[in-house]
């Protein structure tokens, strides 16, 4: 882009829609997790470089103040759109009308040109920024992070397809949008080839780690402040407890470990960090009803989700973090495990294969078959030459990850929306 193409005037207010999942809520539960984080996250860094941002997300309490100001420059705007509790998503685009209307009046409350871009995350929330965007005059920047086609072409035992209105509604979004933003090269050429996306449309900008909270650590501190062995094999799952995430690849591969090394027990600890979601609310006890079925109840302790201090120790402690993921846009937590020096075993999908480096920062698994999982886990269990490459391999790689440098490339972004916007309108 030439000096004469550039926008003088940079992107002073923003408005980001985030419908289904505040980025207030506690990640790893619910609709929580990257998503939730990546928007309070990148927010966070666009007002520390002068860009006030509101952020539009439907009420589900009545005990939510209309606004809250959680950072200097961060407005969080609660829509009621709905009943409070009891909806699910699939039942949310019958409230896209409602949400959007009290998106519009918030503006029609400013003079004209309070917002100078709309930044949408998730399918529903592109379908209100379509409309800000034709109401407004401004561009619509759009993030999918995950998408319909992909998920359903990668299902894990157990899970349920995304329905065709959802496929539908992405299509309609990536029309509309002015820029649609992928997290890695593998999304945007997915964006292209699955969704016909205008390559010109489509930008990489990859998500970022806090890396001052996500960091290396005494790993026989934290273990003493967690209360586990210092001495222990940890292997930890952290997230969201449903198909899509694989937590059972790892217990069935846990069990094959000690199905080879019976010893192995005596010093094994899995913790899983994280909370029921999406298809696997209809059976929140399943994780923990396999485990007793595959006799490892002594090693498997189940740990409610917890805030960004507290995962950080978690993944410091651990001596392996499992990513067995079916589909991941990024993987946040492999990033983030990474940042604190502990190796990620990955499957060997979606982002994770631009997150890991396989054999530097950890290893990437084909296919979700228990002996191949403990074939990985085992390499950095049993060889230490190995683990201590990784464990360096992995701090060097999460270095490449901040949310700083993705608040610049996203401005730069915006900028780019607005010029494209304004060359359309003059030609």
């Amino acid at each position: 882009m030439s000096s004469q193409q550039r926008i003088e005037r940079p992107v002073r207010r923003l408005a980001m829609i985030s419908l289904h999942t505040s980025p207030l809520d506690q990640p790893g539960t619910g609709d929580a997790g990257g998503m939730n984080v990546y928007v309070i996250e990148l927010a966070k860094r666009l007002a520390a470089q002068g860009t006030e941002v509101d952020i539009f997300t439907r009420a589900t309490s009545s005990a939510l103040e209309p606004v809250v100001d959680p950072y200097d420059g961060v407005r969080v705007r609660h829509i009621h759109a709905g009943p409070f509790e009891g909806l699910t998503k699939t039942e949310l685009p019958g409230q896209l009308c409602v949400f959007a209307r009290e998106v519009l009046r918030t503006e029609a409350a400013h003079p004209v040109g309070h917002y100078d871009a709309v930044h949408s995350h998730y399918w529903l929330s592109g379908q209100v920024g379509a409309l800000a965007r034709d109401r407004w005059g401004v561009p619509l920047v759009h993030s999918m992070h995950t998408m319909a086609k992909v998920k359903n072409e990668a299902l894990a035992d157990g899970d349920t397809p995304e329905p065709q209105a959802r496929v539908i509604g992405e299509e309609q979004v990536v029309e509309a949008a002015d820029l649609l933003v992928a997290n890695t090269d593998l999304e945007a050429k997915q964006l292209i080839n699955l969704y016909d996306a205008h390559a010109g449309r489509v930008e990489v900008v990859h998500p970022g780690v806090d890396l001052d909270v996500f960091r290396p650590r005494e790993r026989a501190d934290v273990r003493r402040e967690l209360g586990l062995p210092v001495d222990a094999d940890v292997l930890l799952f952290a997230g969201r407890i449903q198909p899509l995430k694989g937590p059972d690849v790892l217990l069935r591969a846990v069990a094959e470990l000690l199905r080879r090394d019976p010893g192995l027990r005596e010093r094994l600890v899995v913790p899983v960090v994280g909370g029921p979601s999406g298809s696997g609310l209809e059976h929140p006890d399943a994780l923990a009803t396999l485990a007793r079925e595959l006799g490892l109840d002594d090693v498997v302790r189940f740990v409610p989700p917890v805030a960004q201090d507290d995962l950080a120790r978690w993944m410091a402690a651990a001596t392996l973090v499992a990513v067995p993921s079916y589909n991941e846009s990024f993987g946040l937590v492999a990033a983030e495990a990474q940042a604190t020096g502990t190796p990620v075993v990955a499957a060997a999908v979606g982002g994770l294969t631009t997150v890991v480096r396989d054999g530097h920062s950890g290893l990437l698994v084909e296919g979700h078959e228990a002996g191949d999982w403990a074939d990985a886990i085992a390499r950095v269990l049993t060889e230490p030459v190995l683990a201590q490459r990784l464990r360096s391999g992995a701090v060097l790689q999460a270095k490449g990850f901040s949310w700083e440098a993705t608040a610049q490339s996203m401005l730069a972004g915006y900028e780019r929306a607005r010029w494209m916007m304004r060359q359309e309108a003059t030609a």
